[in-house]
């Protein structure tokens, strides 16, 4: 059922109001045309073009092969898509770091040929620039802490993050900095429940959380983890609301045992 007529388009300014308004966030993420005709459909507010594109539709390990080409292709897909929710699309690794030059260019090559409305990095005091300068642009930025998977290489695992009192000192500051410098919102990643309600209650932009508890203004999980598409991926703060990996492999073996049986097409199937 298509229920986007009656949507009204979420924006960077919606967001904002639905945190004043105590109204919480549902984002997912979309890769594709298909799926994010879907999920726009039934009514999602934010849906994130992320970099886990890498792992999800490529088969890495990492977030770190995806290239700025490749992640400007699915936005575009999942852009055309989208008639009602906010579209946000990560910058992939080695297309902002260390450079605020890079950081705006690539910025605005995703918005520029994809049709994007905002963009999402990874990092705190050290993407400040940055953020100011892609924001110099016009082009809204999200931002992201706690386990920030681009930096895998450097935690060395996907554990929980900001456990010990100077790592969590450090995001509480990161997360002041990136408001500070205009992020319109922040992703919080599998960091403790509480720790990530005190900086949702002090920060007056939304917080979205994924592994974070309940105390932030909204939740993100991966589609396809989230529709049990993948069985690989099962943390404590992912909820699978369908077993599609069934379903679908049940629809295989039924289609492959019919053309087999010579059972398909049919008389009526054909012309």
């Amino acid at each position: 059922m298509s229920l986007h007529k009656e949507l009204k388009r979420i924006t960077t300014n919606t967001i904002q109001e639905m945190k004043a308004a105590g109204e919480k966030i549902a984002m997912l993420t979309a890769y594709d045309f298909s799926m994010a005709k879907l999920l726009d459909e039934a009514g999602i507010d934010i849906l994130l073009v992320g970099d886990s594109a890498s792992n999800v539709m490529a088969g890495h390990e990492t977030t770190l092969p995806i290239t700025l080409d490749q992640m400007i292709y699915h936005a575009q897909s999942v852009v055309r898509a989208a008639k009602h929710c906010l579209v946000v699309v990560d910058l992939p690794f080695g297309s902002y770091q260390g450079n605020t030059k890079r950081a705006l260019e690539s910025s605005i090559r995703i918005m520029k040929e994809s049709g994007a409305h905002a963009v999402k990095l990874e990092g705190g005091a050290e993407v400040a620039d940055s953020v100011k300068r892609i924001l110099s642009a016009g082009i809204p930025v999200m931002g992201h802490l706690g386990l920030t998977p681009q930096s895998i290489y450097k935690f060395g695992t996907y554990v929980v993050r900001a456990k010990e009192e100077a790592e969590a000192e450090k995001l509480k500051r990161d997360a002041m900095i990136l408001q500070q410098s205009g992020c319109f919102s922040l992703v919080l990643e599998k960091i403790p429940a509480k720790l990530a309600t005190e900086v949702s209650k002090n920060l007056s932009i939304p917080t979205i959380g994924i592994g974070a508890g309940s105390g932030t203004d909204g939740q993100v999980l991966v589609s396809h983890d989230m529709l049990g598409i993948n069985h690989e991926f099962h943390p404590r703060f992912l909820r699978r609301y369908a077993s599609l990996a069934d379903i679908i492999a049940q629809a295989v073996i039924n289609y492959t045992k019919d053309v087999k049986s010579h059972n398909f097409p049919s008389e009526a199937e054909q012309y």
